[in-house]
């Protein structure tokens, strides 16, 4: 099968298309024919070996975490899933990749909604079980304001949505270009940077009760005092996390967030959730989806496509 890799740690560049060996569902998995796949900050992190001393990958490697495509093998012990069904879902936590290619193997996935493209279902389910881990993680509830620092990137523009289905009032940091983008999700939006507690005030006059960090650029001191308490605050983004007494949350620690995928589909099947696709990229440009991505400037979510 034709699959993106890298050999060595490094930039974009290290990527390219060749020939690599076939996976194959096993016990609780199905293998889909891909459509389309997500690019991630953590497919990036881990490709530039920032992430080498947490995660060790074995080289060479496929990047891509979620995946949209037909299934064309059923593992043993799936019910419910067959041949021919259009999925969408995660590869195994263990493998740390594996969706840039012909063929991947899911360890957790639901059926596509049919709102979705196979381009959009293919970005959703890496951010659908962010926010879901994170909402969980916070105990997010009915009635509760959420912040999101952030919140016009991918894991921001989903957390918005499923907080807002669980009856949470969000409200979401970012540039004055993207406020109106935020509002068509129903998301308070306000400028980040110095003096956001200010600005809040008057958005969220009985304060804010949790903050997910999705952007990483080091606020988390100034989100600490906003909350009153580093326990209300996640980040998914800043590796600073514990020197704040914040909680840093990353997919294989800590209970999954796969229960959000029916619930995804199901929510979008009610035109209650979107996933708003920044820019689509053939497989044979993956370097440049994982540059663009890189940039932390993509409203919603960075797509690759597989012939």
């Amino acid at each position: 099968m034709l699959a993106a890799r890298y050999h060595r740690y490094g930039g974009p560049e290290t990527l390219s298309v060749e020939e690599a060996e076939e996976p194959h569902a096993g016990p609780g998995q199905v293998r889909v024919s891909v459509r389309a796949t997500g690019v991630t900050p953590a497919d990036w992190y881990l490709r530039s070996g920032m992430l080498k001393e947490m995660a060790s990958l074995s080289l060479p490697h496929i990047p891509g975490m979620d995946a949209a495509g037909v299934v064309d093998e059923v593992g043993e012990g799936v019910t419910g899933t067959a041949v021919g069904d259009a999925v969408f879902g995660l590869v195994p936590l263990a493998r740390l990749g594996g969706a840039s290619a012909e063929y991947a193997v899911l360890e957790a996935w639901a059926r596509k909604p049919r709102a979705w493209s196979f381009e959009t279902a293919g970005g959703a389910a890496g951010n659908v079980e962010t926010a879901t881990r994170v909402l969980d993680a916070l105990g997010a509830t009915e009635g509760m304001t959420l912040l999101i620092e952030g919140a016009a990137g991918g894991a921001g523009t989903m957390t918005a949505q499923l907080a807002r289905a669980r009856g949470l009032t969000v409200i979401g940091t970012a540039s004055e270009r993207n406020h109106a983008f935020l509002d068509g999700l129903g998301v308070t939006p306000v400028t980040y940077g110095p003096g956001l507690s200010g600005r809040l005030a008057p958005l969220a006059p009985r304060g804010v009760d949790l903050v997910l960090d999705a952007a990483g650029k080091g606020s988390l001191a100034d989100l600490v005092t906003i909350t009153g308490d580093p326990h209300r605050v996640v980040t998914i983004a800043d590796f600073d996390a514990a020197r704040h007494g914040v909680r840093f949350s990353r997919s294989g620690v800590g209970e999954p967030g796969w229960s959000g995928l029916p619930h995804a589909a199901s929510l979008a099947d009610e035109g209650r959730l979107t996933v708003p696709v920044h820019q689509v990229f053939p497989l044979r440009d993956i370097a440049a989806a994982h540059e663009e991505s890189a940039t932390g400037h993509a409203r919603g979510k960075v797509v690759v496509t597989v012939p």
